[in-house]
């Protein structure tokens, strides 16, 4: 393979954008892309003004030429789209969440094995933060010990007047633990480099919007690998006068340090974001983390081409959902009893 040519199908979040330029960072070219919403279909066109628009999406899963598939689709869409792809050779990176339900896991789970293609979801917050991709070469180089406790704090800004419809369907988005916890589960299992882990309570809530009785705007569980605890709080709670869509946290609690990582602001009055601030025997530390190099998509291209997992393990791609599909599924079995 000399080159990856890869089509977007599926435009429903604008997270789309965010994998397309990934992608193209590292080298792959963007060929096509299938959509059949007229209006985002125009405003992908706008961004990517020589990229054509293909007719049918069978029309890209029989292309031989095309190696990879990248969607943002509806999130209870992703799955099946997913499998068609693999059934068809090609490779496959889509959003947050991969899958809403774990039947659909199972199901992924079952075709990637089968097909050896690559299912790969692009948790932006951590591969997407450079100061997340920082904490990660810290931790690793063993700059704060082991780690024994990760807080994953990921607000954001509701903006209801600008989502669409299946956005509020509890069907179509899969719950807030599902959909956005999903990114504090992977980087709950890298930071603590556990390949599994137990879910010891979770929880969801409507506190702000009463009219969209299927929307969850918060979220909480707690889990351990029986040597490391996590905590990991999620909202649609982000007030109008936070100068970012969220104020996103991680702190890590290592046996000889400490770090939290400020993803989108810091308070304290610092411009921008990915600050990281580490604690250790020899003091404290802020480090500007906004010019740190951002690996996955490259990594992502290399393994494509040498079948390898250096972007993230497949399994960890797959636990970090089954461990938040897990962590809804109780949540809301415990708010049907109380």
């Amino acid at each position: 393979m000399t080159e990856l040519r890869f089509a977007a199908v599926g435009l429903n979040h604008n997270h789309i954008y965010g994998q397309v330029n990934c992608l193209i960072r590292a080298g792959a070219k963007l060929v096509g892309f299938h959509e059949k919403d007229d209006a985002l279909a125009a405003e992908f066109t706008a961004a990517y003004r020589d990229v054509p628009r293909i007719a049918s999406l069978e029309q890209i899963l029989e292309d031989e030429s095309i190696g990879l598939i990248t969607s943002a689709a509806v999130s209870s869409d992703r799955a099946e789209l997913a499998i068609r792809a693999m059934q068809h050779g090609k490779d496959v990176l889509v959003d947050k969440p991969g899958m809403t339900s774990l039947d659909q896991l199972a199901k992924v789970r079952r075709v990637q094995a089968e097909t050896g293609r690559i299912f790969s979801i692009l948790y932006s917050e951590h591969f997407e933060s450079p100061a997340t991709v920082m904490a990660g070469e810290l931790v690793a180089t063993g700059a704060i010990g082991e780690v024994v406790h990760l807080v994953g704090l990921g607000p954001h800004r509701l903006r209801k007047e600008t989502r669409p419809d299946w956005f509020f369907r509890r069907q179509d988005y899969g719950g807030i633990l599902t959909d956005i916890a999903s990114h504090q589960c992977e980087q709950f299992l890298f930071f603590t480099g556990a390949s599994d882990a137990t879910i010891l309570s979770a929880s969801v809530d409507n506190r702000s919007v009463p009219d969209m009785a299927e929307l969850q705007d918060t979220g909480n569980i707690q889990l351990s690998t029986g040597r490391a605890t996590g905590t990991i709080h999620v909202n649609w709670l982000t007030p109008d006068g936070m100068p970012t869509w969220g104020d996103g946290r991680l702190f890590i609690v290592g046996t000889t340090g400490t770090i939290e990582v400020r993803k989108t602001v810091d308070l304290a009055g610092r411009a921008g974001g990915n600050h990281l601030f580490i604690a250790d025997r020899r003091g404290v530390e802020h480090i500007d983390c906004a010019g740190v190099e951002l690996p996955f998509g490259h990594q992502l291209v290399a393994d494509i081409r040498d079948r390898t997992e250096t972007a993230m393990p497949q399994e960890r791609c797959f636990k970090a959902m089954e461990l938040a599909l897990q962590a809804q599924a109780i949540a809301e079995r415990n708010r049907e009893t109380n």
